[in-house]
């Protein structure tokens, strides 16, 4: 409805022009018949609500000699114009718009002579052509810019939706083969003790035979596990995997790089390692970020927890004036929300209103 709105408001603003031209025409005493007048001000109407945006410079062409020939039409012509420069390449609408000026000079010029009339109509319809034609011009850049930052917007948020996917699923994999060595030492323990039981001579032949089906089971899953999670593993990762014990080395290392590093280890004796670990991995996460985006701002760690309420790690550092040296994706932070969610903990990360960051995460003991 607002299409065929805009159509027809062009169509008489097309028509009101053409009854200026027809007028000033009719006027000097010459012009054709007002019936012809007629007849082609609402072809010239009806041309334009049709084929303004589909077929603008086809419209055009048509019109250019009507306008020519007759007053009402001139009033289409150069909104006609202004649809091809909206609508087709700008070499397009600066050519309609040179010969119809050529055109107009011509016809007037035998019609009229060098007379003062002739100049000034030439020039006012030259003049009204070309000013039409470059905002159509300018409009159709504007939109062409708009559409470009759009659609970099678009690229970007999709970029960033692939990246925080790539780190999930990396997060993902890694915990695997973190997994994938914890469940291998247990199944391993598993089957030697069921080795040990299975050879001992104060066992009754069902309780060794029961042990040889329990050694067997589990060097069976021990070798599903391998194949089927081994492919996840890396040969650079093939190494003993960090506990919460590893997390001072790791504090050393960024202090051994410049970083201004405070640790504060409370409690934690006798976290799981697979609590641990994680752990480790939250700590080396923030660190990394503190030394991309506020490199040199003193970085305060805190580790505390016990059995019953769980534990808890936070990482602060001062924001650095207007941002880091690197820029981020936010990829990291996003695997450790989802390393975080997959144990059952809680994570949270923003600046704060004394200008620091902080970087929180819970973890239940038992995971």
């Amino acid at each position: 409805m607002r299409k065929w709105t805009l159509e027809l408001l062009l169509a008489a603003l097309a028509t009101a022009l053409g009854v200026f031209f027809l007028l000033n025409s009719l006027g000097e005493g010459d012009g054709a018949p007002v019936a012809a007048e007629v007849a082609t001000g609402v072809l010239a109407a009806a041309g334009l609500v049709l084929f303004r945006r589909t077929r603008p410079v086809t419209l055009t062409l048509v019109l250019i000699p009507l306008g020519i020939l007759f007053a009402m039409p001139m009033g289409a012509t150069p909104i006609a114009l202004f649809a091809v420069g909206l609508h087709r390449r700008g070499r397009i609408a600066a050519g309609l718009a040179a010969l119809h000026a050529v055109l107009v000079a011509s016809v007037y010029l035998v019609a009229l002579g060098p007379t003062r009339v002739y100049y000034e109509s030439v020039i006012f319809l030259v003049l009204l052509n070309v000013s039409l034609v470059a905002i159509a011009l300018l409009i159709r850049s504007q939109r062409q810019l708009v559409a470009s930052w759009a659609e970099r917007a678009r690229q970007a948020e999709e970029g960033q939706r692939l990246r925080v996917e790539q780190a999930r699923l990396a997060e993902r994999e890694r915990i695997a083969r973190e997994m994938h060595d914890v469940l291998a030492h247990r199944i391993s323990l598993l089957a030697v003790h069921a080795g040990a039981l299975e050879v001992r001579r104060e066992a009754s032949a069902e309780e060794q035979a029961a042990a040889g089906v329990i050694r067997e089971c589990a060097h069976d899953a021990l070798e599903d596990l391998r194949s089927v999670i081994g492919m996840l593993r890396a040969p650079a990762e093939d190494q003993p995997q960090p506990t919460l014990g590893d997390v001072p080395a790791l504090v050393e290392q960024s202090r051994a790089a410049g970083a201004e590093v405070g640790l504060r280890l409370d409690g934690g004796d006798g976290v799981p390692a697979t609590v641990g670990r994680h752990a480790y991995r939250i700590v080396q996460e923030a660190l990394t970020n503190a030394r991309k985006h506020a490199p040199g701002a003193p970085v305060r760690v805190a580790i505390s927890g016990c059995a019953e309420q769980g534990l808890a790690v936070a990482v602060e550092n001062a924001l650095a004036p207007g941002g880091g040296v690197l820029p981020g994706a936010g990829s990291g932070l996003a695997g450790l929300r989802e390393r975080v969610q997959l144990v059952g903990g809680r994570l949270e990360h923003g600046p704060t209103a004394a200008g620091e960051f902080h970087l929180k995460a819970w973890l239940p003991w038992a995971t």
